[in-house]
C-alpha cells in the first residue's frame, strides 16, 4: 500500500474525535475507499501530470496536540477577523473573530463538531464516488479541524475574513487535513482571503478541501494566496455551488510549494449565477504546480470569464486543465477561457490543456491557450527607452501576471494581492537560466 497511506491508516486508528457529530461510520467508509483504491497512477487521466511515486514513499505524522510556534510578524498585516491555523492545528491566541456583524459567524471546525447539533456538521458527510478522488476520501475520513463561514440572508460583511495556514518546523513532518465551509444566505455579501504561508523551513503536507455555498443573489469575493515554503506539499480542492444570480469573484496566487495542485469545481446551477474565477501559476526552481478547473454551467443565462497566467522558470512544471461543461438546457451562457504562459528558462516545462464541451443551444463560448516567450519587440522598445534588460523582463512579467488582480474589485484588497505577487515575482532574479 505504500508509507503515505500507511501513515493515514495509523492517523486514523489514532484519531481521538473521529465520532463526533455521528460521523463515524462515514469516516470509515472514506478511509476504506481510500486505501482500497490506492493512489492513481500516471495513466489516470486526472492525474496524468502530477506523479505521486515520489509521495507515496513518504510517511508523515499526525498534527501535534498544540501549535507550533512561529514568528507572529508573518500574520501582523492580518487583521481581524481571522482564523490561525499552524501545521493543521488551530492557534487560539493568534486567532480573533471579533468585528463580524450580526447574522456572520466564524468557528473552528472543532467548535462546531463539539457543539449539540450534528446537523451544524453534515458537510462532512459528503461521499466521494470516484477513485480518482483520493485526498478528499482522505480528508472524509481525517478532518477534524478547519474553518467554517457562515453569513445570513441580506447581511453585508465590510471587513475581509483572513483565513490563515502557517506551515513551520517542529521537530517532524507532518500531515494535516482541513475541511471548510463558506456558506452564504439570499443577499448574503462577503469577502474572504486564504492565506497559505511557510514560516521557516519544513516538509509538511497539507490537504485542503473546502465547499463555497452561494445562495440566491449572493455575492462572494474569494482570494487565496499560496505562498509555502520550497519544501511544502500542498493538495487542495475547492467545489463552489451557485444559485439563482450568485456571484463569485476569484483570485488564485500559486507562488510557492514543493508540490501543489490545487481542484477548483464551480457549479453554476442557477439562472444568471456568474463565476470570475482568474489565477497566477508562478512555477520556479523545481517546484511542480497543478491546477484542475472544472466549471459546470447548468443553469440558463450563466457565465464564467476565467483568465489565467503561468510562468516557469529553473527546471519547474506546470500544468493547466480548464474544463468547462454547457450542460443541456443552459440556454444563454456566455464562456470565456484564455490561459497564456510564459518559458522564462529552457528547462521549464508548462502543459496545458483547455476543454469545452457544449449540449446547449444559443450560447456563446469560447477557450485558447498559449505557451511562449517574451515579445522581443516589447523587450526592444522597453531598452531602447533607456531601461536595462532585467528591469524591462520585469515589467513585461508583472505586467502579464497583474491583469489577473482585475477580478478583485476591492482596491484595497487588490493592492494587498498586487504587492504579494510583485514580492514573489521579484524572486525570479537569477532562477531564469
Amino acid at each position: 500500500m505504500g508509507a503515505l497511506l500507511d501513515s493515514f491508516r495509523d492517523s486514523f486508528d489514532a484519531l481521538a474525535d473521529r465520532d463526533r457529530a455521528g460521523l463515524g461510520a462515514s469516516r470509515r467508509a472514506a478511509l476504506d475507499a481510500a486505501l482500497g483504491a490506492g493512489l492513481p497512477h500516471a495513466r489516470v487521466e486526472a492525474w496524468k501530470y502530477t506523479p505521486l511515486r515520489a509521495l507515496e514513499r513518504r510517511a508523515f505524522a499526525a498534527p501535534a496536540a498544540s501549535p507550533a510556534a512561529f514568528d507572529p510578524a508573518a500574520i501582523a498585516a492580518l487583521p481581524a477577523p481571522r482564523l490561525v491555523f499552524v501545521n493543521g492545528v488551530l492557534d487560539a491566541a493568534h486567532s480573533d473573530a471579533s468585528g463580524l456583524p450580526a447574522g456572520a459567524t466564524l468557528q473552528p471546525l472543532s467548535a462546531v463538531l463539539a457543539s449539540d447539533d450534528p446537523r451544524d456538521a453534515n458537510f462532512l458527510a459528503r461521499r466521494f464516488e470516484r477513485d480518482d478522488e483520493i485526498f478528499a476520501r482522505l480528508n472524509a475520513a481525517l478532518a477534524v479541524e478547519g474553518a467554517v463561514l457562515r453569513v445570513d440572508a441580506g447581511v453585508a460583511v465590510d471587513a475581509p475574513v483572513h483565513l490563515v495556514f502557517v506551515g513551520t518546523a517542529d521537530g517532524a513532518e507532518r500531515a494535516s487535513h482541513l475541511r471548510h465551509l463558506v456558506e452564504l444566505r439570499e443577499g448574503a455579501r462577503l469577502a474572504v482571503v486564504e492565506h497559505h504561508l511557510g514560516e521557516g523551513a519544513h516538509r509538511h503536507l497539507c490537504n485542503h478541501l473546502a465547499h463555497v455555498h452561494l445562495g440566491i443573489d449572493a455575492t462572494l469575493a474569494h482570494a487565496r494566496v499560496q505562498d509555502e515554503d520550497d519544501g511544502a506539499t500542498l493538495l487542495a480542492r475547492t467545489d463552489a455551488v451557485l444559485a439563482r444570480g450568485a456571484r463569485y469573484e476569484r483570485i488564485d496566487l500559486e507562488l510557492g510549494a514543493s508540490l501543489s495542485r490545487h481542484e477548483l469545481n464551480i457549479a453554476l446551477q442557477g439562472e444568471g449565477a456568474t463565476a470570475h474565477a482568474n489565477g497566477v501559476l508562478l512555477a520556479t526552481g523545481r517546484r511542480h504546480l497543478d491546477t484542475r478547473l472544472g466549471i459546470d454551467h447548468g443553469g440558463r443565462d450563466s457565465r464564467c470569464e476565467l483568465t489565467w497566467r503561468g510562468l516557469g522558470t529553473g527546471r519547474s512544471r506546470a500544468a493547466f486543465h480548464g474544463g468547462i461543461l454547457i450542460r443541456e438546457g443552459a440556454d444563454g451562457t456566455e464562456a470565456m477561457l484564455s490561459n497564456k504562459n510564459l518559458l522564462l528558462s529552457e528547462g521549464a516545462e508548462i502543459d496545458s490543456q483547455p476543454v469545452l464541451e457544449i449540449h446547449a443551444d444559443e450560447v456563446q463560448a469560447a477557450h485558447g491557450a498559449t505557451v511562449g516567450q517574451l515579445d522581443p519587440t516589447a523587450l526592444f522598445y522597453l531598452r531602447s527607452r533607456g531601461l536595462p534588460a532585467d528591469r524591462a523582463r520585469a515589467l513585461l512579467t508583472a505586467a502579464f501576471c497583474r491583469e489577473t488582480l482585475s477580478v478583485i474589485e476591492e482596491a484595497g484588497l487588490r493592492d494587498a494581492l498586487a504587492e504579494r505577487l510583485d514580492a514573489a515575482l521579484a524572486r525570479l532574479d537569477g532562477d531564469a537560466a
